[in-house]
């Protein structure tokens, strides 16, 4: 038997549906020699100050830096049940092989091996890493499953994120609250950020116009307008200078300028789009997206590339008008795919660009408004 550990239930299903485990149990799926279950999010994580000592409960100035030596896991009151029924799952002996199918990146590494040391696991461990979840792709990934150890790197740089947030968030969040005597939250990521804003917000109220003019000629078919001036005096006397007088065009040029698309979209631009376009929140579009990858519709989301690899350049027409037609636009609109344009494998790390998945043809369209 092998057991297949999912970051959600719904992910859990749609691999169960591919290989076959269509048996429910209390917490898992079970079948065709496989078992699926989930860890419903960050199921484990590091645990609080007062696990280290007692005394860390109370947030006293003398008592900082909280600096542990060797760091504790621990679970949440309301993910315990899950995690027993992971835990009874990872140490069944009839479990001879433990596969990673959290999201391919590396917060889903840290959630995996989180569970899996906590449980006190040493079975062997394999991963599965795909870029979407429709059915071909789950069944190409896991006819293709990766050795677990090719990921250590990637838990320990997510490990070291963690660590750093903790760091970070428990001491400073204390230092400041007693120095203030009030509650201040600090983030390792929050507070540059928010000062960042804070700075750009003192640059915008300390901004001072300053006035400046220009004098334009209304001549036939266009306007010609001449260089920003300072001096409104020197303005208004060339102003007049002009007035009445003619005017001889020397030299006039017409230039046909092309201009190459867009590069696909990786999450940061999407999100910065989204935000501009339909004023979504990066929260927002994120969550979004997590929901069609979900149900198959797009591929996987937590992308920094705006680029395809090589392999997809042949089902890339495919795709291209299937995502055509389902715009209100397309007809008459001729379309015609370049695929070396967006295709760079050295510029995809762990995921390309995300993109529509061939399940848009069968998707129900969403009413014009």
């Amino acid at each position: 038997m092998r057991l297949v550990i999912a970051e959600k239930p719904s992910v859990a299903q749609s691999l169960s549906a591919v290989i076959g485990a269509n048996a429910r149990k209390d917490g898992y799926l079970e079948g065709n020699g496989w078992r699926v279950s989930w860890c419903v999010g960050h199921l484990a994580g590091l645990a609080d100050a007062d696990s280290y000592d007692p005394k860390y409960a109370k947030w006293r100035y003398d008592d900082l830096p909280i600096l542990p030596s060797d760091w504790k896991m621990s679970v949440g009151r309301d993910k315990k049940k899950q995690f027993d029924i992971l835990k009874k799952l990872l140490c069944a002996p009839d479990v001879t092989e433990v596969v990673n199918a959290c999201d391919a990146g590396r917060e889903g590494e840290l959630i995996f091996r989180n569970v899996y040391e906590l449980a006190g696991c040493k079975k062997p461990m394999k991963r599965l890493w795909i870029s979407s979840m429709e059915d071909s792709a789950i069944r190409e990934g896991f006819e293709n499953l990766r050795p677990g150890a090719d990921y250590d790197g990637l838990h320990q740089a997510a490990l070291c994120r963690a660590k750093a947030d903790w760091l970070v968030g428990i001491n400073a969040t204390r230092l400041f609250s007693v120095l203030y005597r009030r509650t201040l939250n600090i983030g390792r990521v929050m507070s540059p950020t928010l000062a960042l804003i804070v700075q750009r917000e003192a640059e915008i109220e300390a901004f001072q116009p300053e006035p400046f003019y220009t004098v334009a000629l209304e001549l036939p078919g266009f306007t010609a307008v001449g260089a920003r001036m300072k001096d409104k005096t020197a303005a208004k006397e060339l102003q007049i200078a002009c007035r009445g007088g003619s005017a001889v065009v020397k030299q006039a040029q017409r230039k046909e300028k092309s201009e190459k698309p867009p590069a696909l979209y990786d999450l940061t631009t999407l999100q910065r789009d989204a935000n501009r376009l339909l004023g979504f929140t990066a929260q927002q579009t994120l969550d979004y997206l997590q929901n069609l990858y979900e149900k198959k519709l797009c591929t996987y989301p937590r992308t920094d590339s705006r680029y395809l690899t090589s392999d997809m350049a042949e089902g890339l027409p495919v795709l291209v008008n299937l995502t055509a037609n389902a715009m209100p636009f397309r007809k008459g609109i001729a379309i015609v795919c370049n695929p070396e344009a967006v295709i760079n494998d050295k510029k995809v790390t762990d995921h390309h660009a995300v993109i529509p998945t061939r399940n848009l043809r069968d998707a129900p369209q969403p009413a014009l408004r």
